[in-house]
Parts: C-alpha cells; sequence; structure tokens
C-alpha cells in the first residue's frame, strides 16, 4: 500500500478527498500537515454521515474529518497490529513513528486472506424495460450488454469479487434466456438459484420466494443499476447502524429553470434565482434482514417502498446508506449508451 496515495490537507473539499480515498483504494484518507504529521482520519463512512447531515461535497473535509483516530507505534509487528485491528474492528491502521509522522498503513485485507461472505444476493431481473424499447423487445433488460458483457454478468462478477457466493435471480420477462446463460452458476464458480414470477410481483414481491431459512442479512440488487459502490462497505453501514433495513440513497440535483418567488401573506420575502435543490433519490440497492420476508405473502405483488414502510411501521429501524460511488440507472437509451462510455474509459471494476 502506498500510503502517500492517502495523504490529504485539511483545508481540501469533501469533494477533493473523496477522489483520493477513491483512487487509493483504501478507503481512507489520512489528513496530514505539512511534516506528514497525522492530524485526523476520514473514512468514506464519515463522508456519508456528512452529506445525511446535509453537508454538501463542496463544504472543507474538517467537518467530519475524526480527529480521535486509532493508530500503531511503528516498533509493533503485523501480528500485534493484526490483534489490534480485530479487538477495535477497523480495517485501516495507519502506523506512527514517535514524532506522529505517518510511517505506512495497513489495511486489514492484506493482513487477512480473503473470507468469504456468508450473505444471500438477490439480483433483480424481472422487468421488462418498456423504456428501453426497442431494445427490449427480444432482450431481458438485464441481459442487454456494456461492452459486449451483459449488465447481469456485470453484476454478478462485481459481486463475486467482493466475496459472494450466493445468488437468487428474480425473474420473468423472458426468463429462459438469462437461466439458459447463466445455469446453475457452476461456470462462475458460485450457485445461483432462481425465483420465477409467474405473473408480475412488483419491486419487493418476488422475496417471497426465497428459502426460509437464510439467517444473514441479504443484499438485493436492481438489475439495471451499476456501481462502483464497494457493496461489503453497504452491509458493514447495515451492521453497525444495527438496522434491519437499508436502502442506498444517491444525490440528485435539479436546478430550477425559474426564478423561485417566496412571499409572506401578500409581502415579497424573498426572491431566489434558478435555485438548485438537493434530494436524495431510491439507488436500487438494499441490505434487509431476514426478518424482512415474514411481511411478505407468497406472491404478492408489492414494490421496495411500501415494503420499508411496513418494516418502518412493525417498529424496526431503517436507514439509509448514501452512496457517492459513480452509478447509473440503465433505464433510459441515453443512460444504456452513456454507461457503455463510461464503463470502457474511467470505470474500474
Amino acid at each position: 500500500m502506498d500510503v502517500l496515495k492517502t495523504f490529504a490537507a485539511q483545508e481540501l473539499s469533501l469533494e477533493q478527498v473523496l477522489m483520493i480515498i477513491d483512487q487509493s483504494t483504501a478507503q481512507i484518507a489520512l489528513i496530514v500537515d505539512s511534516q506528514k504529521r497525522l492530524l485526523a482520519t476520514v473514512t468514506d463512512g464519515d463522508v456519508r454521515r456528512g452529506l445525511l447531515a446535509g453537508l454538501s461535497l463542496q463544504d472543507p473535509v474538517s467537518k467530519v474529518m475524526n480527529i480521535n483516530f486509532l493508530s500503531a507505534g511503528d516498533g509493533l509487528n503485523d501480528s500485534e497490529i493484526l490483534s489490534l485491528m480485530k479487538a477495535n474492528n477497523v480495517h485501516q491502521m495507519p502506523v506512527l513513528t514517535p514524532d506522529g509522522r505517518v510511517s505506512r498503513l495497513i489495511l486489514l485485507e492484506e493482513l487477512l486472506s480473503p473470507l468469504p461472505l456468508p450473505n444471500s444476493v438477490v439480483l433483480m431481473a424481472g422487468g421488462k424495460g418498456t423504456r428501453l424499447l426497442p431494445y427490449t423487445k427480444d432482450c431481458p433488460k438485464p441481459m442487454l450488454r456494456v461492452n459486449d458483457k451483459p449488465i447481469l454478468q456485470i453484476l454478478l462478477e462485481m459481486c463475486i469479487n467482493t466475496g459472494f457466493s450466493s445468488f437468487y435471480f428474480s425473474v420473468n420477462y423472458l426468463k429462459d434466456q438469462i437461466v439458459d446463460y447463466f445455469g446453475d452458476g457452476s461456470d462462475w464458480g458460485v450457485s445461483i438459484n432462481y425465483l420465477i414470477e409467474t405473473e408480475p410481483l412488483g419491486t419487493a414481491g418476488s422475496l417471497s420466494l426465497l428459502p426460509k431459512t437464510l439467517s444473514h442479512p441479504l443484499l438485493v440488487l436492481n438489475g439495471d443499476v451499476l456501481t462502483k459502490l464497494n457493496l461489503a462497505q453497504l452491509l458493514q453501514f447495515h451492521s453497525l447502524h444495527k438496522a434491519v433495513a437499508t436502502l442506498s440513497v444517491r444525490e440528485h440535483l435539479f436546478t430550477s429553470p425559474y426564478g423561485v418567488v417566496k412571499a409572506n401573506g401578500v409581502e415579497l420575502a424573498e426572491f431566489v434565482e434558478k435555485p438548485t435543490l438537493r434530494q436524495f433519490v431510491n439507488a436500487g440497492v438494499y441490505a434487509l434482514n431476514p426478518s424482512v420476508l415474514a411481511l411478505l405473502d407468497n406472491s404478492q405483488c408489492i414494490d421496495m417502498p411500501h415494503l420499508l414502510q411496513s418494516v418502518q411501521q412493525r417498529g424496526d429501524r431503517v436507514v439509509v446508506f448514501p452512496i457517492f460511488e459513480y452509478w447509473i440507472d440503465v433505464g433510459l437509451p441515453e443512460t444504456l449508451r452513456q454507461v457503455n462510455i463510461d464503463w470502457n474509459g474511467t470505470i474500474d471494476i
């Protein structure tokens, strides 16, 4: 790990620090002074919490950085550092000289052999994709190709590279094309089972077809969404916040083409020229505890927002997880064209 790639100055913006976090692949930025002394740390989780609290990517990193960081002295060996990381449940450990300068950064995955994740992944691949006609006339939407590879295969391989091996594909429209292509998953060294909708069940109804024996939180991904998000981070966030359901969201900015007038009764209160509205939209990626499945009737047509509201009404916790990594909904001809450009260029799975 080249620790220099993780260094950042405290004067930078959240957006600039996110670029450092992304490019270093360590999921952390080390805020240092001119002498490389460690002042604070910033993880992707710190940034996500800041965004949920109303910060923008243009705000200074000082608003989210952690000055109470955990570090190791450079006199410790790797075995001692591993024990310290396990005891404190951290995935990155800066190693400091006696005067506080960063000598190296230890990543947990560099000390451990990758372990398989026990969580099942559900890929929702049953939609007709009417907005993508005529491309979907004879091809299910998740089988449309992005640089000569089906979207569903890209999602599958992304999950496999993260450590997942148990998959369920929810299928309906032109399902035989999907089943024939992926089979039981043995070509990829994983297990694939199929949740077959005899009729459309909405964006969540097919989850009622899952086995009742699942014991770990499961991931649910829309089959028309591509993202650079590390899905293990979503599960960590879900566990950390003791959630029963976690909904991933994406920031959407809309600039009004008009000047907005605010009034106090008949009096002019304020005039805002073409304001930009900031809001979160559903990103189509979820983490759900198996207990959520008890809210579903067999073959019930239900959409995910309704299901999540039912979880809340039951008194369970539903949290939101902001995605700032690359994300695109491949639901329109123009986004299909765009993702083919992106995935061939700047996006590295």
